[in-house]
């Protein structure tokens, strides 16, 4: 089964955080992207609830610089706060992922079709993405394209190792683990040669509960049950 992508990343600046500390206060970017970014960045280019996306590995292209700038952002209470942002400033990576099926919602088990979401993948990709390219946050602008991974010359391709320490990683939400709980993953990743090879979900062993939560149900003639009967998922 074709389930794999590959695309380039880039943009202007880029915030790539833990969630959990984004509730107010300044922010400062990771100097790499998180497994959830890059998630939420293939989720735009193409996503139904058939399947899920996993990263495979990023390759960072440009120098890693940062850039801090004075921001206004919008309190929970109304009104904006001033606020010291510190980005990552003219990035650029290429990713590769793929795809698998989603086996805990069986309902949609009627819409595993080899070969018809790599290709809608495949054109939404060549068009920039379904919907808009986020780089962490909503303020950040970012492109995509497609390309070969491992094409071009890239800033770090010469140093052998570099580690960035603990670092979040993603979320388990229910839909995708099957548990009726919402938890955070870290890790600890390493660059080689420019690249980062992302661990699966299951494999992150620093993990913490964050709240109950559960999936969401599919009745049949409704949602995108309905919606795959009329061939439109």
């Amino acid at each position: 089964m074709k389930n794999d992508i590959t695309f380039k990343l880039t943009g202007r600046y880029a915030l790539f955080t833990d969630p959990l500390t984004r509730i107010g206060g300044e922010k400062c970017s990771y100097h790499i992207p998180t497994y959830e970014a890059l998630k939420g960045v293939v989720k735009s280019i193409y996503w139904k609830p058939t399947l899920i996306w996993f990263i495979d590995r990023v390759r960072v292209m440009r120098p890693i610089r940062t850039q801090t700038k004075g921001t206004k952002p919008l309190e929970y209470g109304g009104g904006n706060s001033l606020a010291i942002y510190t980005f990552l400033a003219d990035v650029e990576y290429q990713v590769q992922a793929h795809f698998e099926w989603n086996e805990h919602w069986k309902e949609l088990a009627h819409d595993r079709i080899d070969g018809k979401h790599f290709e809608i993948a495949r054109r939404m990709l060549e068009r920039g993405g379904r919907q808009d390219i986020f780089l962490g946050t909503r303020d950040c602008q970012g492109y995509v394209e497609p390309c070969r991974f491992g094409e071009g010359e890239g800033h770090y391709d010469g140093i052998k190792e570099l580690g960035f320490g603990l670092m979040f990683h993603g979320f388990d939400y229910p839909d995708e683990s099957g548990r009726d709980l919402l938890c955070s993953r870290f890790w600890r990743p390493c660059m080689r040669k420019g690249v980062i090879e992302f661990p699966r979900p299951e494999q992150c062993t620093v993990l913490k509960d964050v709240r109950p939560m559960k999936a969401k149900k599919f009745e049949p003639g409704r949602d995108f049950s309905g919606l795959a009967e009329e061939g439109l998922i």
